[in-house]
């Protein structure tokens, strides 16, 4: 089951200048051991990705982007499509909840966009997960079910392996309010979304997919989600802006690989 590397991402969201994205960068440099099992990948902004292109260890760090256009050229003033940034990242965050939310991405654009990342050679980290009205409603495995499935709608069985999932309940990220989520009720959701893949792809296909965990991951809880079975990763969103925190995530996540590998 582990055989996959573990994927630690870093969305740094809509902060900091050039500078100081270098600069946070150098420092992650310094503080993050490299593990040939642990990909760490960084999203900075769009104005960041050139410059840090040049300035990455690329044998320790990769590059995602936050966002994309589905379409790879034309007349979209202000936009920037997977297309442009097919030589400077290797992945890119799409459907994060702050754009579906704040921007009204619908679940068929960001099908077109999963569909235009791997058009570009670009592995798509699709986040899923419902919200705290969701939830309450009872509606969490239905809307997971529509987003995943919408999707993946063109996505091959060949392709699937480029696809990383990230499930983060809205109500657990901490600009949504938050709160903690239990690592059994995300072993869960993990199971439930693993069992759509297999129903979409077979079991071989959905085995190598990785699920990433999504939510409020810092550096003192991250071990309770890595530890979970089907667990392949953190998209780490505020605790990333601080490489101590974000060197820490890391440290847990090698020495889980370590234990496991020890077992």
């Amino acid at each position: 089951m582990h055989s996959k590397r573990t994927l630690i991402v870093a969305n740094w969201k809509m902060n900091m200048t050039v500078g100081q994205s270098s600069q946070l960068a150098a420092n992650m440099h310094k503080t993050i051991s490299g593990h040939r099992d642990i990909e760490v990948v960084i999203a900075p902004s769009f104005l960041s990705l050139q410059p840090l292109s040049l300035e990455i260890d690329r044998r320790r760090f990769r590059l995602a982007s936050q966002n994309g256009h589905e379409i790879d050229e034309g007349g979209y003033t202000g936009e920037v499509s997977f297309a442009m940034m097919r030589d400077l990242v290797h992945y890119s965050i799409i459907g994060h909840s702050s754009r579906r939310i704040y921007f009204a991405e619908t679940n068929k654009q960001i099908r077109d966009k999963v569909a235009a990342c791997i058009r570009n050679g670009i592995s798509p980290i699709l986040c899923i997960g419902e919200t705290a009205a969701e939830k309450a409603e009872g509606h969490t495995r239905q809307v997971v079910h529509d987003q995943l499935t919408v999707a993946l709608s063109n996505v091959t069985p060949e392709d699937l392996h480029n696809v990383v999932i990230a499930y983060e309940p809205v109500w657990a990220i901490t600009t949504f309010g938050g709160k903690t989520s239990n690592p059994e009720d995300i072993k869960k959701m993990f199971s439930y979304i693993r069992a759509q893949l297999t129903d979409l792809y077979g079991e071989k296909a959905a085995g190598r997919v990785r699920l990433l965990y999504g939510g409020s991951a810092d550096n003192t809880n991250a071990g309770g989600y890595l530890a979970l079975e089907d667990c392949d990763g953190l998209l780490v969103g505020s605790a990333s802006l601080n490489y101590h925190k974000f060197a820490g995530i890391v440290d847990i996540a090698y020495k889980i690989n370590r234990s496991r590998s020890d077992d």
